[in-house]
């Protein structure tokens, strides 16, 4: 399930290419005098705005203690000691956790683990609408290809990227980067379990190395019904005040020398270097609130008329093309509880794109983003021309990335279509995907004598993907997104898709009546009865597969170099843009985009007022849990013993004033990835998990506002009372270091074996 601030990539990053600096003559005097602008500008970011490096964050100390922090940055980021930074887990490679005890035990969103409730979810054992508690170490359900990474260093290496380029251009300066990263990276992790990564930052004007442990054995431990968990579907989604109690649970698993291992019955609860304890204290509005997490991606330095492009079309038919998946999805669920299983994965991550969508484009709008684009870019355009170096390598930057714009959205648009077409709508697709590198090295497998193995594991895979698909939906799904795909591209669709004159509807059935890939009996037949002439047969007719291969060799010859080379070209003048920036404007506001690598952003746990006449307090309760509840709307819905418990008002403890705080907001900067990140107190306590942007913020990913935009945290007291007094699973509860009041630590009960 992907809903809120998860980040899900769908093949974008292949699309992408290195970004090496344009003229090396001058390339590291450059990046020194960039460098040294960062670092003055860092001391001027507002406590609102920005995305951190960790390993910079001494420069903001004093800014957040200001604020009211009470920790040191050697508490937050360090490599000589443990910090705050090894409790934080990058959570299958798109959210994050985090570390509550001595015992690897690892919070983080409900939607953020759904995916893998909903695979160990039937009829007969229903995780996604009772919810799944393990009571001991031997009930924790292993999920095979789940990780947690720590990051065990981030380290500026941008003057080693660029050793030994100076008077070297184009190719033969791409080979010394390319080997200057590879020797780092090899010296960096030699002789370790790590793994490491150079990333570019602010578009290639500096690099870091990620030096990171990555754990194999993660475990689900516990998830509520999705009544709590995804409380206000839809409905709430993106917005705000918000209800849910989206967290789940999961544990680390190592060898027996506490470092990763795949997994094995035998493994051990991981021992953290640092875990989180755990506020109990009363929130009070104004205080400091800090998230720590892995961002995914944001882009802030788009030109007016890139971001025009997004806003007018490409968001706008992407939103379109999603509602027809939905409308299909959303009734087909409604009509049966074993659909409902089978498409509540899939229709989450797809409702959570469409609906960020459509707020984000209002909050756009709202702000006039447009016009701040503009005036921005007058004074750049202003300042580049006071100065004869800066007009000269300036000037024209901001003309030349509109101009870029115009020349390749065309490409673009087709690119996002087919995304949206071929990867995000009907699932024969995917098993045409599945298929294809199968039946084009059939001949080297025969050859090599591994055709027993490859169809074993071609009858394993189609056995999973069976398990949560219906013919009828996907049936629906392609002809509603088939019509939609070819009314958006009016005329410039693949020549691939319909011939002869054939209707959509005929091609629909021709698919889902003939093609082994979409019926389960149709492909166990075609795997039973495999042979050279079935293979060719299957290859030259099954229409899903034909479809696929014409649309995918058109996708892949037309569309993706072009959208390369506006990626890369685009990539290059941002590269100067934001050089440019750093150099002209060094008291500004500078961070360096979010690019899924881990960062730190802090600000109050406060309310806002995005619109005239509104006002939003900065929490909930359980109180408006009932209240909407009340209404009868399906979003809403709750299991009776949760109803009779609330109603009871036993908070067990977890209330403050009388009240159970459900969730709150914060003046943090986040994005897609930071769901599950620890949202932290002045103190290094959990307070909650940060989950979710309210509507009025998805804007963020282009253009933050800090009176409107606000991150959704799941307080943490919530997350314990639903444990303790909901699902008896008060001994996770007792795995805490629970933290009360001025007298500091306390164990809430002593600790009790598995």
């Amino acid at each position: 399930m992907f809903t809120g601030d998860s980040s899900a990539i769908i093949f974008f990053n292949s699309i992408r290419i290195p970004i090496f600096r344009l003229n090396q003559k001058t390339g590291m005097k450059k990046i020194s005098v960039a460098l040294v602008f960062v670092v003055f500008s860092l001391f001027r970011v507002s406590a609102e705005e920005g995305m951190l490096i960790p390993s910079l964050i001494a420069a903001f100390e004093d800014d957040m203690k200001a604020m009211g922090m009470k920790l040191s940055a050697e508490d937050i980021y360090s490599v000589n000691q443990s910090s705050m930074k090894d409790a934080i887990m990058h959570f299958g490679g798109g959210c994050t956790a985090e570390l509550v005890s001595d015992q690897g035990l690892l919070l983080t969103n409900h939607h953020c683990g759904y995916s893998q409730v909903q695979s160990h979810s039937s009829l007969d054992n229903d995780y996604i609408k009772y919810g799944f508690w393990a009571k001991t170490f031997g009930e924790e359900l292993a999920n095979p290809g789940l990780t947690a990474s720590r990051i065990v260093r981030i380290e500026d290496m941008t003057e080693a990227v660029f050793a030994g380029t100076d008077g070297l251009s184009g190719e033969d300066f791409a080979k010394m980067v390319k080997s200057n990263m590879e020797e780092l990276i090899a010296r960096a992790t030699e002789g370790t379990h790590y793994i490491a990564d150079i990333k570019p930052f602010n578009y290639g004007n500096e690099y870091y190395m990620i030096v990171q442990e990555v754990f194999k054995d993660v475990r689900l431990v516990g998830a509520p019904p999705s009544s709590i968990g995804k409380f206000g579907g839809d409905t709430d989604n993106w917005v705000w005040p918000r209800h849910t109690g989206d967290f789940s649970v999961f544990r680390v698993y190592a060898g027996a020398d506490n470092k990763p291992a795949e997994f094995n019955i035998n493994n051990k609860p991981y021992k953290p270097l640092h875990y989180f304890p755990v506020s109990m204290k009363d929130r009070v509005p104004g205080e400091f609130t800090m998230v720590y997490g892995f961002p995914g991606t944001t882009q802030q330095h788009l030109s007016s008329d890139h971001l025009r492009y997004i806003m007018d079309m490409e968001r706008p038919a992407r939103i379109a093309m999603r509602e027809q998946s939905l409308g299909v999805i959303d009734a087909a669920m409604g009509a049966s509880d074993l659909l409902r299983i089978k498409y509540a994965s899939k229709q989450a991550r797809i409702a959570n794109g469409w609906k960020k969508w459509i707020g984000q484009i209002g909050g756009l709008q709202t702000v006039n983003a447009i016009q701040i684009k503009l005036d921005r870019e007058k004074r750049y355009n202003d300042r580049a021309a006071t100065n004869p170096t800066w007009e000269m390598k300036y000037s024209t930057v901001v003309a030349d990335m509109n101009k870029l714009v115009e020349e390749y959205k065309q490409y673009d648009f087709a690119y996002g279509m087919a995304i949206e077409y071929m990867y995000v709508g009907a699932e024969s697709f995917k098993r045409s995907r599945d298929i294809e590198k199968f039946i084009l090295e059939y001949d080297a497998i025969v050859k090599l004598g591994e055709l027993d193995l490859e169809v074993e594991k071609l009858r394993s895979s189609a056995k999973r993907f069976f398990k949560d698909y219906d013919e009828q939906v996907d049936r629906m799904i392609f002809l509603a997104t088939t019509e939609e795909y070819l009314n958006l591209m009016q005329g410039d669709a693949f020549s691939a898709l319909l011939k002869d004159d054939m209707t959509i509807e005929q091609l629909a059935d021709e698919i889902y009546s003939k093609s082994v890939l979409v019926n389960e009996a149709r492909f166990d037949a075609f795997l039973n009865n495999l042979s050279d002439s079935t293979v060719a047969d299957f290859e030259k007719n099954d229409p899903a597969y034909k479809l696929w291969k014409g649309l995918s060799t058109e996708f892949f010859q037309q569309v993706i170099p072009q959208v390369r080379a506006f990626n890369g070209k685009m990539d290059q003048l941002l590269q100067v843009y934001v050089e440019g920036k750093l150099e002209m404007f060094p008291n500004d506001k500078h961070w360096a985009d979010a690019n899924s690598t881990m960062r730190i952003t802090y600000g109050k746990l406060e309310g806002s007022a995005p619109h005239d006449g509104m006002m939003y307090t900065e929490h909930t309760t359980l109180k408006g849990i009932l209240d909407k509840n009340n209404t009868g709307e399906a979003d809403f819905e709750l299991l009776p013993d949760f109803r009779e418990l609330a109603e009871s008002k036993d908070y067990g403890g977890y209330d403050q004033d009388g009240e159970l705080w459900v969730c709150f907001t914060g003046s943090n900067h986040t994005t897609g990835g930071n769901s599950g990140s620890p949202v932290i107190d002045a103190e290094g306590n959990l307070m909650g998990l940060n989950f979710d942007r309210s509507w009025e913020s998805t804007m963020s990913d282009f253009m933050f506002d800090a009176d409107r935009c606000r991150n959704i945290t799941v307080d943490i007291r919530y997350v314990l009372w639903i444990m303790d007094k909901y699902a008896g699973a008060d001994h996770l509860v007792d795995e805490m270091t629970l933290v009360k009041d001025k007298k500091g630590w306390c164990k809430r009960r002593k600790s009790k074996k598995k």
